[in-house]
């Protein structure tokens, strides 16, 4: 690995009690060249711009994926990664999906720790806070020809983070929209979903909502994802989620929620989730939770469901009584050194001495 230390550290101008997630990053960057069949060499350097032009292939085509994780400091101001084996997993088979070529563990996981670990100091402290890491893969070829790229860049960034939502908010149960589509690519974290989600999102705000509850685009009669999370829903005291397949995510956070779910022997089960059921079970009043679950925001709890233009109320349980709440403090817990680790998910970072190359 090639190590350039910033001579110009911001740290200083950094205040963890006033900062903004998604557009404050840290010191340092991780990158890495693919050119003629092979990854170069992996360089962790100063954060800043990199030099391409419009002709990049990357932008013109598409062929982009990315991954969203966190590290976490303790107490003591130890430093953790969490499950980031599932997440270099995922980054390669999206990769593949979008005939990019795939990392190797050595490039993704030391390139991981090694930035994590010096750029430490910009990891908050405290309640719903952590460093959120972003590794992304794209391609860099300067060529206007529809065809798979010569050449690509692994690059990795960090952002302080503080919680997404902190309020509950209302979600639109989508008619018409989809987020993917069978054969397409939904079980990828490609660039392009986030892009195509943004407008019916747009619409949907401005029927006064804050999200969406893709459905099937096939009959729009099945929950798949919420916004950019998985979701779940609890019916009496049995928590469902829809089965992950080429539509829908493969959440790290969602896998989490599940086996620990399983610990606290809730029922749950992992099947088709029919919109006529939740909205019945709503009316019925034995609709107790919906939430969503990801990386960035942990868990959202739902107060409302939009459908066909009525705004469906849903219970305000109190935090005892609130699976959701249960098994996300179960997870914050667990990521931050609170709890024990029964699934051996914490990864420590090490504090190393790097030496400038």
């Amino acid at each position: 690995m090639i190590i350039q230390k910033t001579e110009n550290s911001r740290i200083s101008t950094f205040d963890p009690n006033n900062f903004s997630f998604g557009n404050t990053f840290s010191d340092h960057m991780i990158i890495c060249e693919y050119e003629d069949g092979k990854w170069g060499d992996v360089k962790l350097v100063p954060y800043g711009p990199l030099l391409f032009t419009p002709a990049m292939m990357g932008v013109n085509y598409g062929q982009a994926c990315f991954e969203g994780m966190k590290a976490y400091k303790d107490n003591d101001g130890q430093v953790f990664l969490f499950r980031p084996e599932k997440n270099f997993e995922r980054i390669n088979k999206s990769a593949k999906r979008l005939a990019m070529p795939e990392v190797t563990e050595e490039i993704f996981l030391e390139g991981l720790k090694a930035l994590v670990n010096i750029d430490r100091e910009w990891i908050p402290q405290g309640e719903g806070t952590s460093l959120y890491i972003r590794p992304l893969i794209f391609a860099t070829e300067e060529a206007l020809k529809a065809r798979v790229a010569n050449k690509y860049m692994f690059a990795i960034v960090t952002t302080p983070a503080k919680m997404y939502y902190t309020e509950p908010v209302s979600v639109k149960i989508s008619d018409h929209y989809s987020r993917a589509a069978s054969g397409g690519v939904g079980s990828a974290k490609a660039a392009g979903n986030y892009a195509a989600s943004f407008y019916p999102t747009q619409l949907a705000i401005e029927e006064g909502y804050d999200q969406i509850i893709w459905t099937d685009d096939a009959t729009h009669e099945y929950f798949e994802e919420s916004g950019t999370m998985n979701v779940f829903v609890r019916i009496n005291d049995t928590i469902y989620t829809p089965p992950t397949s080429e539509k829908i995510l493969d959440g790290v956070t969602r896998d989490s929620f599940i086996q620990l779910a399983k610990k606290r022997g809730f029922e749950i089960k992992i099947e088709p989730i029919k919109v006529k059921d939740v909205v019945e079970a709503q009316k019925n009043g034995t609709l107790k939770e919906v939430w969503g679950v990801g990386t960035a925001v942990v868990t959202t709890v739902f107060q409302a469901l939009g459908y066909n233009g009525v705004k469906l109320e849903l219970p305000r349980l109190s935090d005892d009584e609130s699976f959701a709440v249960t098994l996300k403090n179960d997870l914050v817990n667990l990521q931050t050194n609170q709890s024990e680790d029964p699934f051996g998910w914490r990864v420590l970072v090490e504090k190393d001495v790097l030496e400038t190359a």
